[in-house]
């Protein structure tokens, strides 16, 4: 490892030991000793000559990388000489997504902090499980969302300074008065490529929750690797979609993958459907990231008139494609949708299909840098064809702060990521399910998103979530949750409808016996569905 720029040396502290990490392949990837994320982002591209080139649109304005690199100076001077951040300490940040939000993220690392981004969503409780984990001293919030955050710190043991910044274009609240002051100059913590910048908190917050480690050179790897290789990201592209930054495929595809290649990231704090489809005609949007849900609303919008036509990459990830998902899109805008799966422990997506290489449910290929296998139980390659555990490797991996649970995910010098996957005998992976969503009914192993995904290809399904529940005779059963597109009837004959063309669409055995049907299905916020709360329903 190289010498830290921490003063604050918890992070580094609180790695895994190194017998448990994986194997890390960085040959392709190679970075200055000292290398600090705030300033490659900001005030390099601007050096680069894109200090004019819009950054940022967000509330009703642009703003451009020397209007970004002068901000993200001026907060990170205020971080340091009044609120005290030393290097290796951490700030946890509060907001939506919004250019506020991306400015003190890019601040906060200029300054040597290790950040934490966390949902708007999140209540007091599950604040204080995130600061307690990552001993968090400061935390920047968007005022209107400071009730939580306050309560949060009343009574912690860490958390000795929450400042609100304004997540508007006001720019009228303590930390953005605290800036106004301060030179567009600043020198920025001289930080290690190795040094932690990022800790990524699970979906998990409630309990015990797991904190990712993510080095500076781990989130230009995510950049110079995928967004480069699969989506070839130029100046002119603009970036438009619904994940939230606190997560890491938000903070790839929203801010780190735009701001690399000096194109523009448009933020919505509502990133629904109808706003992004806004977004989309207004700005003339040329990349998308979002979940397989709202690529079947712009679907719709584009029958009543939608102009989606500027858009050349729609990413989908967070949840399986639907075959069905994948041919609409195809057929509409003539362009492949691309399909990919990633984690936070990875930081971004690792396989992927590509512009001139991709097949419907079907995940692709490694993305360059990695590579993968498929296991048994016993670690042992399974045969082609064959359903197993994904095992994956490259230049990002798995490293939980303090947890012994990072022996789950690290065995071998492998990431498992808990995904069951198959290969075929080209090489192309296919997803199955979640280890946890595999359906074990009379000795049969059945996907819950194959079954999905044959629901979802007959018109009466508008949404459906697949799970197991229990059985006496078969140990469990598949059972559906199926929204039903509007104006279908809720009785036995649909029932007997979508089962008999699931029966005819896959394997007979593996049709829902149990259809129940549901207003609207339970998701997180990056709108991948959730399974759990459906089983419980069960």
């Amino acid at each position: 490892m190289f010498a830290s720029g921490h003063v604050d040396s918890f992070a580094r502290d609180n790695l895994p030991p190194e017998a448990a990490l994986p194997e890390f392949r960085l040959e392709g990837f190679e970075y200055p000793e000292r290398l600090n994320l705030g300033v490659e982002l900001t005030d390099a591209m601007v050096a680069r000559g894109f200090g004019d080139h819009t950054a940022l649109i967000g509330n009703g304005r642009r703003r451009t990388y020397k209007e970004l690199s002068d901000w993200t100076n001026k907060l990170a001077a205020a971080l340091v000489e009044n609120l005290g951040v030393k290097p290796g300490n951490r700030v946890l940040i509060r907001s939506a997504n919004n250019p506020a939000m991306v400015a003190c993220w890019l601040a906060a690392t200029k300054a040597g902090a290790v950040v934490v981004n966390t949902m708007p969503m999140l209540r007091a409780g599950e604040l204080a499980a995130i600061v307690d984990k990552a001993e968090i001293s400061h935390a920047l919030c968007d005022t209107r969302l400071m009730d939580e955050m306050a309560a949060c710190a009343k009574t912690s043991k860490y958390l000795k300074t929450v400042v609100g910044f304004d997540g508007t274009s006001n720019h009228d609240a303590e930390l953005d008065r605290l800036a106004l002051e301060k030179p567009v100059r600043f020198a920025a913590v001289d930080t290690a490529q190795d040094d932690v910048a990022l800790l990524g908190f699970t979906s998990g917050t409630t309990g015990n929750p797991k904190a990712t480690m993510h080095y500076h050179r781990d989130l230009l790897i995510i950049a110079d690797g995928y967004a480069k290789e699969v989506l070839g990201v130029t100046p002119e592209d603009v970036f438009v979609g619904s994940p939230p930054l606190a997560f890491t495929f938000g903070l790839g595809g929203l801010a780190v993958f735009p701001l690399r290649f000096g194109a523009a990231a448009t933020l919505l704090e509502t990133a629904s459907p109808p706003n992004m489809i806004e977004i989309i005609e207004k700005y003339r949007a040329t990349v998308c990231f979002t979940a397989p849900t709202a690529y079947r609303a712009m679907l719709q919008a584009m029958e009543q008139g939608a102009d989606l036509s500027s858009l050349r990459a729609a990413v989908s990830a967070g949840e399986t494609l639907p075959a069905p998902v994948y041919h609409d899109w195809k057929e509409k805008t003539g362009k492949p949708m691309l399909d990919g799966i990633g984690s936070t422990e990875m930081l971004h997506i690792f396989i992927s299909n590509r512009f001139d290489d991709h097949k419907a449910a079907c995940t692709g290929k490694p993305v360059t840098g990695y590579e993968a296998k498929i296991i048994d139980e016993n670690g042992d390659e399974v045969p082609d064809g064959e359903v197993g555990r994904l095992a994956v490797r490259g230049p990002t991996g798995c490293r939980y702060l303090n947890d012994p649970r990072q022996g789950e995910y690290v065995s071998g010098g492998w990431n498992i990521t808990g995904d069951s996957f198959s290969r075929d005998a080209e090489g192309y992976l296919h997803f199955a399910a979640r280890n946890d969503d595999m359906i074990i009914s009379a000795g049969y192993n059945i996907a819950g998103p194959e079954v999905e995904a044959a629901l979802l290809s007959h018109a009466f399904v508008s949404e459906c979530g697949v799970v197991a529940a229990p059985d006496e005779q078969r140990g469990a059963i598949v059972q559906a949750h199926v929204v039903l597109a509007e104006g279908v009837a809720r009785d036995a004959l649909t029932v007997k409808i979508l089962q008999d063309h699931v029966k005819a669409t896959i394997a007979p055995y593996k049709y829902p016996r149990d259809v129940v049907f549901i207003d609207a299905l339970p998701k997180t916020a990056t709108g991948k569905i959730q399974r759990f709360a459906l089983r419980t329903k069960s």
